[in-house]
């Protein structure tokens, strides 16, 4: 189990440890929508290691449609009382009326690129309906906060080849069904500033770039993470572009930290980049970090048609960091120290098998 592995604990102690505001969840309720997820498994691993460490008591709302799924994830921690398993299906969007959270982290819908074609719809209404869902139960419960995980991809297409800043937005081709995922994010932005407006929800926004780690699924497509998986099982990594486009990239604990920096520091109605400036590198360059990690080759091969289809057509979707590390938020682990762990502690837990990266 994740949870067991040494490397694993060590780097959620290096981050924790310049996380003050841990303190201010002594006691408290967290409601973690998507919580068996790549982002949001390393934010609920962070609070189960604080209330280890130091007695915290916080108690953690994990929210997804499958209780398998988490235990698949969380191991014997599904058991622990500090634990609790609430069903939502981001879909339906149905309110929680019996949870009351203080605080409710929405990290819940589609992330795969291959969904947003092959299930544009539900995409769409996973991301729109799943926040309008817990805005409610943010509004019933009296939750005093709501953080959003949204993303790079809201801003689009950049006429200058540099890193976006918040409130600076791009054209997205409306009907292309690949911008399901980016459009429903913005009207989600735009859904959690209107019940702020109408109904005095209080609520802030992060925008992570490509995050990577172990916490990912062995069934995650996303680049990072099936080359990760592909090199921890020792086998060549195949690149299907020049590998010329350049990302930032975030190591998941760090995410983590980011999320829960903003939201006890983030002003209220704001968005934050979350962008390491240490691992702002290209494709080719985290494939190659991966493929030395791994002791195997990095090959390049032409995409098919329909591969192409799900890519990201953004030549450079890096991210400035300015207003996040405004609020006190450093990022611990640089692109070749991440990549790097997440191949040995994928390694270590999952050994070097060849089932379903």
């Amino acid at each position: 189990m994740l949870y067991d592995c040494g490397q694993w604990i060590r780097d959620l102690d290096r981050v924790s440890a310049l996380l003050p505001e841990l303190e201010e969840l002594r006691g408290k309720s967290v409601l973690i929508a998507g919580a068996s997820g790549l982002i949001c498994s390393a934010v609920a691993d962070i609070l189960f290691r604080y209330n280890d460490l130091r007695g915290g008591s916080v108690q953690v709302y994990a929210a997804g449609r499958s209780p398998e799924r988490m235990e698949a994830r969380f191991g014997d921690l599904v058991r622990r009382p500090d634990f609790h398993f609430v069903f939502f299906d981001a879909c339906a969007a149905e309110a929680l009326p019996d949870v009351r959270a203080d605080y409710i982290i929405h990290g819940a819908s589609s992330a795969y690129p291959a969904l947003y074609v092959r299930e544009p719809v539900e995409t769409m209404t996973s991301v729109f309906l799943g926040t309008k869902a817990l805005l409610e139960t943010a509004k019933s419960s009296g939750t005093r906060r709501l953080l959003m995980i949204s993303t790079s991809e809201v801003y689009g297409q950049k006429q200058e080849d540099r890193a976006a800043r918040e409130g600076e937005y791009g054209y997205i081709d409306l009907l292309n069904e690949r911008n399901s995922y980016s459009v429903s994010k913005r009207a989600a932005e735009t859904l959690c500033a209107s019940y702020a407006a109408e109904y005095g929800v209080e609520s802030v926004i992060v925008r992570p770039g490509h995050i990577y780690g172990p916490t990912a699924g062995r069934s995650d497509n996303r680049v990072s993470s099936a080359w990760a998986f592909t090199a921890a099982r020792g086998e060549d990594i195949v690149m299907k572009s020049d590998g010329a486009q350049i990302r930032s990239y975030c190591y998941a604990p760090d995410c983590a930290s980011a999320i829960l920096k903003v939201l006890f520091r983030g002003e209220a109605g704001h968005a934050y980049n979350i962008s390491n400036p240490d691992s702002i590198i290209s494709i080719r360059e985290m494939g190659e970090i991966l493929a030395k990690a791994g002791g195997v080759r990095l090959k390049k091969e032409t995409a098919g048609a329909e591969e192409k289809r799900g890519f990201n057509p953004m030549s450079n979707s890096s991210l400035e960091s300015g207003s996040l590390e405004g609020l006190g938020w450093r990022g611990c682990f640089s692109a070749e120290e991440g990549l790097t762990h997440t191949v040995e502690i994928l390694k270590e837990v999952y050994g070097t098998e060849r089932s379903g990266a």
